[in-house]
């Protein structure tokens, strides 16, 4: 077996570790002898159905925000990645990839950043930073990372969000919730970087892609997350 990973402007939207969860995915599909090849997809590249069976969207500066945002929109990259997700692929984005893939990202200086319309969300610069560790109840039992942003995202109406905040901001730190969820894919203000902390997370993403590459149901092979879990447990315990 064999997933394509397809990491969306890496080299513009890249911070606080984010990265991480690429090696993460690729070390667990490995250690399961599942190949991964990783495919950088930036301004500079074409995208088209089937180039990738997982994506990653990281978190990025507001300039990098609006290079990014124009090459989404007037690029077929946007709808590409649009009519993936409708057809199960899954994605994992963070913070900017986050604002981005919802209906619009409004900064404090310069025009409003229109998104992919992907999540049903929008998001609005604060004038407060929400920095610190996050805890977050979810479909995955706990999640644990470390947030750092701004913008302030509101979920529209019937959106599903990824979790409830037990510790931290989460999206506008008004509601607490956490990031949101639309088929298989999900958006996120969990830094740290969020996957080789949240083994199951990661698992999940891998089974998706697996299941819907390969057109039936996939088992995987259990690992040892001894240490994943203990990193996770400890910060649910100083900040849960």
């Amino acid at each position: 077996m064999k997933l394509i990973i397809g990491y969306l402007y890496g080299d513009l939207m890249n911070i606080y570790g984010d990265t991480g969860n690429i090696i993460a995915l690729q070390k667990r599909a490995e250690w399961r002898g599942i190949d991964i090849e990783i495919k950088y997809i930036s301004i500079k590249n074409k995208l088209k159905k089937g180039d990738a069976d997982i994506f990653f969207f990281g978190g990025g500066q507001d300039q990098a925000q609006s290079i990014v945002a124009i090459d989404l929109v007037k690029s077929d990259k946007g709808k590409v990645i649009s009519q993936e997700i409708e057809r199960g692929v899954p994605l994992l984005s963070i913070c900017g990839g986050y604002q981005l893939l919802g209906d619009y990202y409004k900064p404090h200086e310069g025009p409003k950043l229109e998104g992919i319309g992907l999540f049903p969300a929008y998001t609005i610069a604060g004038d407060i930073r929400m920095i610190g560790n996050i805890v977050v109840e979810s479909m995955f039992g706990k999640l644990v990372g470390f947030e750092n942003h701004s913008g302030k995202t509101y979920l529209n109406k019937n959106a599903i969000p990824l979790g409830m905040v037990i510790k931290g901001f989460g999206n506008n730190g008004e509601d607490k919730l956490e990031g949101c969820i639309y088929k298989n894919a999900i958006g996120c203000y969990m830094h740290g970087s969020l996957l080789p902390k949240n083994p199951k997370l990661a698992d999940w993403l891998l089974k998706k892609a697996l299941e819907v590459k390969y057109k039936k149901k996939i088992e995987l092979k259990l690992l040892d997350d001894t240490l994943e879990l203990q990193a996770q447990s400890s910060t649910v315990k100083r900040f849960g």
